[in-house]
Parts: structure tokens; sequence; C-alpha cells
């Protein structure tokens, strides 16, 4: 069981490194001025390829928690994703997106019954520290919608991750990555045409960068992490961590930059605290069990309503 989860685990890296992508290919291939709607197509058809690998419709009687999770996970995060990436500097938006282990640490209490540890909630900290010594430069300037989606965004991801672990039980870990974009992308979308309306007719850049986003960075991402959560729990969120040091790696290499004893410094920072964080998010035995009871098909809507 534990060579299982450790395997799982290193699969479950490169979702943060395919979601490092991201914002390079967000911000050199797709409309930028369509945030929203960029998210959107992102999710849906990435949702629909994976249950046409065999999970099908989500079931009826569970379309309420799926819906809870699509919107946390998918829906809200996604347009707060682009929309700070539109309007941020890529290294304050991931500064700041960072912050999602944290959030994930507290979170756990209320949904999981689990309190945070000292340790885990200093690991975060850190976390945080190291992104920011990465990637923030004196040039940054702030742009409070752009701060306040990207803050959004770490909070909607974080409360999605925890509510996996508590209503994972749905479904495959293949079946809920599928349904939540799936459902997490019908409910963005109409927004995203109400506020931004249709894009400019798209060019072939446009459908290379969104094909990748769609197949590579989402479909086969998701439900790495979905599994990940499935099989070891919330401190799978300390990963994210590595999605801005991949981002930056990419920008470095595009530039032909090399990185300075500040940002070697916080690359350590960051690979210590996603160590330190994922070892100390472990639930002790009498935590885990709280969860699994929660996860109980006779549980499931009235936690939904609590």
């Amino acid at each position: 069981m534990a060579d299982s989860k450790t395997r799982i685990l290193f699969a479950t890296i490169l979702a943060p490194i395919l979601w490092g992508s991201t914002y390079v290919v967000f911000t050199q291939t797709l409309p930028v001025e369509h945030p929203l709607l960029v998210g959107a197509l992102r999710a849906l058809p990435a949702g629909i390829l994976l249950m046409l690998l065999g999970p099908g419709l989500p079931p009826r009687d569970k379309l309420l928690p799926l819906a809870i999770i699509g919107f946390a996970n998918i829906g809200l995060f996604f347009g707060m994703l682009f929309l700070s990436a539109a309007r941020l500097p890529g290294g304050l938006a991931a500064t700041l997106g960072s912050m999602q282990p944290l959030l994930v640490a507290f979170l756990a209490w209320p949904l999981l019954l689990r309190r945070p540890r000292l340790g885990q909630v200093l690991a975060a900290l850190a976390g945080t520290a190291g992104v920011g010594l990465l990637v923030i430069d004196d040039t940054v300037k702030l742009d409070a919608i752009g701060v306040a989606a990207a803050l959004v965004g770490a909070a909607s991801m974080a409360t999605g991750t925890v509510l996996i672990e508590r209503w994972g039980k749905v479904g495959t870990p293949l079946a809920l990555a599928a349904w939540q974009l799936t459902l997490g992308g019908l409910l963005l979308l109409p927004v995203a045409l109400m506020v931004e309306g249709l894009p400019p007719a798209p060019t072939m850049g446009n459908l290379v960068g969104l094909s990748y986003l769609v197949v590579i960075g989402t479909a086969l991402a998701y439900w790495l992490w979905v599994r990940g959560i499935a099989a070891i729990g919330t401190g799978v969120a300390f990963l994210s961590l590595l999605s801005p040091l991949v981002a930056t790696f990419l920008g470095a290499a595009l530039l032909n930059e090399w990185f300075n004893a500040q940002q070697w410094l916080g690359i350590a920072i960051i690979f210590g605290s996603t160590v330190a964080g994922i070892m100390l998010s472990r639930p002790k035995p009498a935590e885990a069990a709280a969860p699994a009871q929660a996860a109980t098909p006779k549980r499931l809507i009235s936690q939904c309503n609590s």
C-alpha cells in the first residue's frame, strides 16, 4: 500500500508541472481579454473528453455535491485564475495563488475535523515566502481586481481540494475529474459569454494553445490531481507550490536568463516546504476516519446543506 501511494504521489507531481505552463500558454497563444471564456473552454471540453473514456454522465442523485466541487475547483477557480493572469504579472499572481496550502490546512478543520498542525502552517507560510523570493521583483505593480481574483481563486481551489477528500467517494478519480470539469465548465460558460461576449475568430495559434490546455494541462493534469487527493489526502496541495517554480523556469528559458541568489534560495525553500508539508499533512488514524464516515451515501446530501 505504501509503495502504491508513493507511485501515485510521484505521478501527481506531474499535475502542477503541467499547470506551470498555463501562464505562458495563456499569455502567448490565447486572447487575454477573454479570461473567463478561456477558462470555460478549457474545462468543458476536457470534462467531456474524460467522460467519453468511461465514466459517462454523472449520476443525478450526486449532482449537488458534484456541482459544488465543480464550481469551487473548476468554475470559479478557472475564471479567477485567468482573470488574475490577465491583470497581474505572473510572479505576483503565482505568489498569491501559492497561499492555497495554507488555506487547505485551515479549511480541513471544519470540513474534515482535522486541526491544522503548527508545522503544517509554518511549511505553508514558508512555501509562499519561497515563491515570493523566486518570482517577485521591484517592478511589480498591484492591480486590485487582479489581486482579489488571485486570492479568491486560491481559496476556491483550496475548498475544492478539501471537498474532494470529503465527498470524493461518489466516483473513481477519473469520473470525479470528468464530472467536476464538465459541471464547472457549464457553470462558467454562460457567465463568460454574458460578461465578455464572443472572442474574435480563432487563429491557428489559439487552437494549438487551447488544445494543449484542454488535453494535457486540464484533462490529464486534473485526473492525476484528483487521484492524488483520493489516495494521499489534502497534503497534495503542497505540490501546487511547484507550479510557479515550473512557470518561472519556462519564463527564464524563453528569455535566456539565469537565476540569482535570492531565486535559488526561494527554490530551496519551495522544495523543503513541499516535502515537509506533505509529511506533516498526513491525517492521524482518528482524523482519517471522520471524512470516510462523512462520505457515506446516506450523509452525502445532508453534508452539502451543512
